[in-house]
């Protein structure tokens, strides 16, 4: 994938939008829920990303994933920076993004799919 793609799919998330409100005085802020189904491999797995202020000043990268319908697993990334917790959930999105993870309100039904 080149990098306008890359930076193509970033502005599909509407990532950037996200970005620029300030994580402080906010409890969290979502920035993906992403989906990933196949119905011939029997997968279907979530993935979102979250940014959240801690009680004592730093920025926690939230990381939850697991099969849709459970509660998943959830990891927990504390950042000293905004800048920095931005930066490591933008890294995973672009991962995820890579492997077939969708946005959840692009995702298509398996009963329409053709």
């Amino acid at each position: 994938m080149n990098r306008s793609a890359r930076i193509d799919s970033e502005k599909q998330l509407d990532l950037e939008g996200s970005k620029s409100e300030s994580v402080q005085g906010r409890t969290a802020m979502a920035l993906a829920h992403l989906h990933r189904i196949d119905s011939e491999g029997n997968m279907a797995r979530l993935y979102c990303i979250d940014v959240a202020a801690t009680l004592f000043g730093d920025v926690s990268v939230l990381r939850t994933w697991g099969r849709i319908g459970t509660h998943g697993r959830t990891s927990i990334e504390t950042c000293a920076s905004v800048e920095e917790a931005e930066r490591a959930a933008s890294h995973t999105l672009r991962q995820k993004m890579r492997r077939g993870y969708l946005p959840a309100g692009q995702m298509v039904p398996p009963d329409l799919a053709v």
